[in-house]
Parts: C-alpha cells; structure tokens; sequence
C-alpha cells in the first residue's frame, strides 16, 4: 500500500487517518499533509470533534523516516525536516476542536510527541512507547515539550535517556499520556466512538474555550520548536548519526 494521509467527516466528527508502509514512519510529504488536515478540520464548521489515527494494527507511528533522516546533507534541510513534527504539534495545539488521539500499538519518537499533543488519547495493551532518538544522536528536541506536557518531567527525561526500552502502555496511563488502556483495538474503537459522539453534544465554543486553557503556556512554541528543530538539523550531521542511520538501514 502507498503511504496517504485521508479525513472523513460524519456526524460532526473528523477521523484523519495516516499511514506508511514502512510501519507508519513519517516523512516530510506526510507531515505536511496531516497540518493541513488538522488545519482544515479546525475551520471546518461541520466538524465538532477531531480522531487522529494510524492505519494498520501493529505500529501507531515509528517516527522520522529514516530514508528522509539518511539523505539531510546540510542544517537547513534537518531543520526543514524535523520541522515537519513541529509544524504537525502546534496545528494539533492550534487546533480549536479537541482531538482524540487513537494509538492501537507501538510507538515511537516523533510518533509519541504526537499522542502527546492530543487532548485525549485511548490505547491498547500493545501501545508501548519509547524515545529513541539519543539512539541515533539526536535526541527528542521537538517533540520534547509536548511529551513533557504529558509526561512531566520526569517521566519524559526517563524515557528519553533510556532510549533503547520501550515503556507499556500501562506505564504510559499512570504517567498521563494515556487516558483508558483497552485490551483490543475492537473495545478501544468503541469506546472512542461512544467518546466522540458524546462530545458532539456538548458547546462547541465550550470545548473552544476549554482547549484555549488546556495549553495555556505554549504560547512560544513556534519559535521554541523551531529552534529544536534546528538543533536536531544540525545533529542529524554528525558522524555518530550517520554512521549510526547507515547500520539501522
């Protein structure tokens, strides 16, 4: 299957949907797709409450592309890459509506900084996380304030110096990431359905009003993640990374 990044609208609910072969990994094209998705969605008045999810079984996300990350030769191209997570948080936290986030397996790197910027995310048992760009010799820069937001401090400093293990989705919920862990994505599903169409029913400009206070101090995230994302453009040249992408491919 081809990588795409499609929206449904129904009953005032959007379901935004990405995927890629390669276990859902996010390249630059994707990106940009799922902000202008989330864009549209947000000025959408049809649309009260926003699904964000992967498709396939296993892997909600596996993060950067590894095939973009291989071919950066210079700062700027890593900073345009890795502004492509940027861009995709802060429409999420731009966003007026609520965003339920889907996360039916694993995930990884940039693919957890984007549960992170949901405003509700349901799981699986099999939805275990890791940060595992200090793997790499990056480190997660961009993604970081998000995952802190959701994890405190504490927690995302855990996972990402231990960026070679993977944390459960259980250990994901107690931290906050998490709000319901289900056993299947069939019962996780449903409960996501119930969720939505119950929030279709509450005051649009309530809920407006309720995200506006959710992520009240992020107020800098444009220039703060843009100066992540160079950071990590400049990493992504240094002869750790790139003997260390030329192993993993």
């Amino acid at each position: 299957m081809e990588a795409y990044v499609n929206q449904n609208i129904q009953n005032g609910i959007s379901t935004i949907e990405f995927f890629h072969p390669a276990h859902n990994s996010l390249p630059g094209t994707i990106l940009a797709k799922l902000v202008k998705n989330i864009h549209d969605a947000g000025l959408n008045n049809e649309v009260k409450v926003i699904i964000l999810k992967s498709g396939g079984e296993r892997t909600f996300c596996a993060g950067a592309s590894f095939e973009e990350l291989i071919n950066i030769n210079d700062a700027e191209t890593g900073k345009v890459f890795f502004s492509g997570f940027a861009n995709v948080i802060n429409a999420m936290r731009k966003c007026p509506k609520f965003i339920i986030g889907r996360i039916q397996g694993k995930t990884v790197g940039g693919g957890v900084g984007i549960a992170s910027a949901t405003d509700y995310c349901m799981a699986t048992k099999l939805a275990s996380i890791k940060l595992s760009e200090l793997n790499l010799g990056i480190g997660p820069f961009v993604v970081g304030p998000a995952v802190e937001r959701k994890l405190g401090l504490s927690g995302m400093s855990q996972i990402a110096i231990d960026a070679n293990s993977f944390y459960s989705a259980d250990w994901a919920k107690q931290k906050g990431l998490f709000a319901q862990v289900y056993e299947s994505t069939e019962e996780m599903d449903d409960a996501i359905q119930f969720f939505a169409e119950h929030l279709c029913t509450y005051n649009p400009d309530a809920m407006k009003e309720m995200k506006k206070v959710f992520w009240r101090g992020t107020e800098d995230w444009d220039d703060l993640l843009a100066e992540r994302a160079a950071i990590s453009g400049r990493l992504v040249l240094s002869d750790f990374t790139k003997e260390t992408l030329k192993k993993f491919k």
